[in-house]
């Protein structure tokens, strides 16, 4: 335990910082420290809740005056649950806001935004754009990350609509970042992560979607195998507007379900179609035909809808995932066989995404997994820690049983510390020497170190 921060130093900081303050023994502090997952605790020295980018910015100098170590939080979502014992955090959580241009089809997103902020502030507009898969999931962490989501076969990946940001860098500095001010940089915000300094605003591309359509099709377990196979076959000539899931997953309440399935393990094929019931429905029909046990079709917004599989914070998380090339008969028995030993009855869930169109057209950008036609993401949800073995090596399994179609690479976003050769394969070998470069022109001192780390040269 290092020792605490001199009063003294406290006061001068508050001069001036327009946000909050928290140190051990705050009433606050508690609540202000926990993170997304309960696997992770860790007790902080200094929380500064940042108001404004003047606070991260003086926040960032005061941890490098008194060689604490910096950690920044701003959705909170992600599975790794970035925090620090004895160090800063600097949380962006008060800084929310999001500002939409209708007429220009952009919005401005601070960088502590949440899915929710963003989504429910387009909505009202009939706009959207690709966000993730779940309504508290970060803004800024998500698109620095990649950014997958139930929309990026229509719009792309959420970093493929990013038109500029605003970053305080290590040193304090303000920057203005797009493709004609500092290109490099902007390139490395799409895929690079945390790396490079803390996001305190993005601007996005919208795209108008005033309702989506989706179709959750439920199953019993051992109908799994030849599900996925029609599944996959289908998702061969399916238009860019669908998009979804093949997911086992612990049957929800029965007034959704027959009572059979309720509580136990489920096989279901979540569809989603970028547009109205209709048309969703005709494009739905090739899986409508499979003997389900129940089912949900239902047109809604899309800020509703992200919120239907919101996974609940306080619980303990483990995820990991593998990108492939393609998805044969024998690597569907071998998922569907790992099933039968996930956690259940839990929030978790043994997914397959499908990619594809405008995520495979996108542009150049250190994303090497987009080619990559199928995702699969262990994502592991418990709440007893006796279920943290149990739960890990599900996950492992999983992604061991299909590395012979593996292209290598891997979403970031989806997995937690799986080691440095894991990060290189989420940045991809050939962007390795362009981001180490752009690392060490804008961090050279590593000082945003707690992340999928780029180490500078």
């Amino acid at each position: 335990m290092a020792a605490a921060l001199h009063p003294q130093l406290l006061t001068d900081l508050r001069s001036g910082f327009a946000g909050e303050l928290l140190t051990p023994g705050d009433g606050e502090y508690d609540s202000a420290r926990v993170v997304f997952n309960a696997m992770i605790d860790r007790h902080p020295q200094l929380i500064a809740q940042c108001a404004n980018p003047a606070d991260v910015a003086a926040a960032i100098a005061f941890g490098r005056e008194q060689g604490l170590e910096i950690a920044v939080r701003a959705g909170g979502h992600a599975v790794s649950g970035v925090s620090v014992n004895d160090g800063l955090v600097v949380d962006l959580r008060r800084m929310n806001s999001v500002v939409v241009d209708p007429e220009a089809g952009v919005a401005r997103v601070a960088g502590g935004a949440t899915m929710s902020d963003f989504d429910r502030a387009t909505q009202p507009y009939g706009l959207a754009v690709t966000g993730g898969r779940d309504s508290s999931t970060g803004v800024a962490g998500l698109t620095l990350g990649g950014g997958s989501g139930w929309l990026e076969r229509k719009y792309g990946l959420a970093c493929d609509n990013l038109l500029a940001a605003k970053l305080v860098t290590a040193d304090g500095e303000l920057l203005a970042v797009d493709e004609d001010r500092h290109p490099e940089l902007f390139w490395a915000l799409h895929g690079g992560g945390g790396n490079f300094g803390v996001a305190t605003e993005l601007t996005f591309r919208l795209h108008e979607l005033p309702t989506v359509t989706i179709a959750m099709l439920l199953w019993q377990p051992e109908s799994g195998p030849t599900v996925l196979r029609h599944y996959v076959d289908y998702m061969a000539t399916a238009p860019d507007e669908v998009g979804g899931a093949f997911v086992y997953f612990t049957g929800p309440p029965e007034e959704f379900v027959p009572a059979g399935l309720v509580g136990r393990l489920t096989a279901a094929l979540l569809l989603t179609y970028a547009g109205g019931e209709q048309a969703g429905r005709d494009v739905f029909r090739p899986m409508l035909g499979y003997g389900h046990a129940g089912e949900m079709i239902a047109e809604l917004p899309y800020a509703d809808f992200q919120c239907m599989l919101d996974d609940p914070p306080g619980e303990r998380n483990y995820w990991s995932a593998e990108y492939l090339n393609g998805f044969p008969g024998a690597a569907a028995d071998l998922f569907c066989g790992r099933a039968a030993e996930m956690v259940v009855p839990s929030a978790s869930m043994h997914a397959v995404f499908p990619q594809g169109g405008a995520v495979a057209r996108g542009g150049d950008h250190p994303v090497p997994w987009r080619a990559a036609p199928w995702a699969v993401h262990p994502f592991g949800v418990w709440e007893d820690p006796a279920d943290d073995a149990r739960g890990r090596q599900w996950a492992h399994d999983v992604c061991a049983d299909l590395q012979p179609w593996s292209i290598g690479a891997v979403y970031l976003n989806f997995i937690g510390d799986e080691g440095a050769e894991r990060v290189a394969a989420g940045l991809g070998t050939g962007n390795a020497r362009r981001l180490v470069a752009v690392k060490s022109a804008y961090d050279p001192e590593n000082v945003f170190h707690l992340n999928h780390n780029i180490v500078p040269a």
